[in-house]
Formats: C-alpha cells, structure tokens, sequence
C-alpha cells in the first residue's frame, strides 16, 4: 500500500477484511482485530468462516458476487465471532480493485451490548414513523374521499377548460389514496399461512400478470429448474413479493430493450449460520434479474429499510414489505446490482415429505 491507502486502511472505523480467492483472510484492520480480539498475524491465512459465523447464507452469495464481479450487500444478520456474542450488523462485499478474485467485506455493527446506537434509534424511530403513518393513513382517507366525491360533483356543470381541474384532482386524490393504502398494508400483513407451494405456479402467476399490465413493453425470460422441490410458503404472499420485484425492475429496466428473467435453482449447500453455530437449510433460490442501470450507489445498502427509495415519488415501503413477508417465512432476501444486471434473490426452505403430501 502507499502511505495514504495504508492511512486510510487503518483509519476505518469499522471492520474490515480482505479476502483471497479461496475466502482465506489476507488482510484485516485496526478495527476488524479489535472485533476478532485476536492480531492481523494471528488470524491471517485462515478461512474466514471459520473465524465469522454469520446468520446469512453468505458463503454461495459471496462467490457469485465474485464470479459477477458484483458488490453484495446485506443487512440486519447476525455476525459472531469464537470470542464474542453475536452483534446485529450490516455487511458491505466488493470486489477489490486490481486484485483479481479478491473482495473486501465490511463488517457495520448495529448494536452493541449495554446501549442502544445510533442504528437501533433509527429503526426505532422507523417503526414510530410507520405506526404514525398508519394513523393518518386511517385519518385522512376519509376526507379525500369527500373531496373526490365533491369534485365529481363540480364537474357535472363546468366547461372542458375547468373539467381538466376537476380531473386533476379526482386523479392526485386517488393517488394519495393508494399510498395511503400501501402505508396500512406494511403495517398490517397477517402471518403467512405456511403450505407446500410450487414456486413455478407462483412465477407464473407473477409474469402473467406482469406482461398484461404494468410490464406490457417489456422481455420476461424463464430460466427454471424444471426438478425444483416443493417450498414452504404462502402462495399469495410470495406471489405478491415476485410481483412487486418484476414492478421495481420495470421502472429500472423500463426501456425500448428492457429484459427481465425469472431464474430458479436448487443449492443444496445454502445455510444460514448462526453465531450459536446452528442453522437452517435454504436450498430453493428464485431471482429476478434486470438489465437495468443498476441500484443508486447510496441507497444499495439500505433498499430493504423503510422509505428508502430510488425513485421520485416512491414510497419506499415495496422492498421493505418483501423483507418482512420473506423473513416471516423464515427466508432471506439479498441484492446484487452493477449497470446492466441488478439481482434480487430469494432463499426458502424445502417443504417436508409429510407437508407435500397433504
């Protein structure tokens, strides 16, 4: 390193580790050996998870995140060590410039033990803004409906130049009231009702939709594993968070040329870790893929979070709904994004023989 990269390497203030090819630690900073509470010489050379146990599936996302040459970030896991309890922590990978097959990865801790951060107060005060949200949702749909209908009214007896008035509030009116509604429905999804499902039904069901209506321009490819299994899952629910994925990668992708592809696989050796060393299988895997520019670079790490939005007059609640109905279902739900390809992929676990033969 120069003197200024070795300055700025050593003054992060959050963990981090350079990786190899084989995910063997080369490097890590100041801060990563005071959250390894080991030395820089003491861990280096050692795979790195067996050092990190992380309650993600990180180690299949991290090598194609490698193999595309794609940053991947995930938030909200639970990162331990063999030496300290598990932190919730938000993970930042990317492919290190000039070193072929090597990534750096990023370890933010969102809570420490004994005190609340500034994360916590975030995410508390999220969770404030939406049950607010929620009241007024309830409050304020009643009088826009007395304007809408008043409006109506008014339009009975005006001339053509007037009636575009009328029309104009009629329509933002109606448009307040879907956000409204998409601010009640974050706050109120029931519980999913946990069945075998076949994934493929659920795609289907999505793309049609889709090319009927809101993607009516654009290519939807189907890449499937003709022998996936069976998931567990609430068909209606998963169906309304493939829905809101091919809606997102529309407005990304929404071009003369806009390509979006549904890919299904099985990866039998997808876990999630957990700092107790347990963990679940998530072989079934279902991504919606773009070919988009590709995620703004300062809202990538945080798409997942409420009102946190790429686009003009987004609500920012679409991801952040998908988040919480894949988490109910016990899955995980992660986002890769470079110009031209933006991945958004979904892991489930595998319905039981005694499930699938109800």
């Amino acid at each position: 390193m120069t003197e200024i990269e070795d300055s700025i390497w050593t003054s992060l203030p959050v963990p981090a580790i350079i990786l190899d090819g084989q995910d063997k630690i080369v490097e890590i900073n100041p801060a990563a050996e005071g959250f390894f509470m080991t030395s820089a010489k003491s861990i280096r050379w050692q795979p790195v998870w067996d050092r990190l146990a992380v309650d993600a599936p990180l180690e299949e996302a991290l090598e194609r995140a490698r193999e595309k040459d794609a940053p991947l970030f995930v938030n909200d896991v639970d990162v331990g060590t063999g030496d300290r309890a598990p932190l919730q922590c938000n993970l930042q990978i990317a492919p290190l410039s000039g070193q072929p097959g090597h990534m750096i990865l990023l370890i933010s801790p969102r809570e420490l033990a004994g005190r609340v951060t500034q994360s916590q107060s975030v995410k508390s005060a999220a969770k404030s803004a939406i049950g607010m949200a929620e009241m007024l949702a309830h409050e304020i749909k009643n009088p826009l409906a007395g304007i809408t209908g008043a409006a109506q009214l008014l339009s009975m007896n005006l001339s053509q130049q007037d009636l575009e008035l009328t029309d104009l509030i009629v329509s933002e009116s109606r448009r307040i009231v879907g956000l409204l509604e998409q601010v009640e429905q974050f706050g109120n999804v029931t519980k999913p009702k946990l069945r075998a499902v076949n994934l493929h039904d659920v795609l289907d069901r999505a793309r049609r939709s889709a090319l009927v209506g809101f993607a009516a321009n654009m290519t939807i490819l189907e890449d499937y594993d003709p022998s996936l299994p069976l998931a567990v899952g609430d068909p209606d629910q998963l169906l309304q968070v493939i829905q809101n994925l091919l809606k997102n990668a529309t407005e990304a992708a929404g071009k003369e040329g806009g390509i979006i592809t549904l890919h299904s696989y099985y990866q039998q050796s997808l876990r999630v870790r957990r700092g107790d060393g347990g963990g679940r299988s998530l072989p079934l895997q279902i991504e919606v893929i773009d070919n988009g520019p590709g995620l703004p670079p300062e809202i990538a790490g945080d798409v997942f979070d409420p009102f946190v939005s790429g686009r003009e007059n987004g609500t920012g609640l679409g991801l952040a709904l998908a988040a919480k109905i894949i988490s109910d279902h016990d899955g995980w739900i992660s986002v890769s994004s470079v110009p031209g390809r933006t991945v958004f992929r979904i892991s489930l676990p595998r319905a039981e023989k005694e499930m699938e033969d109800d």
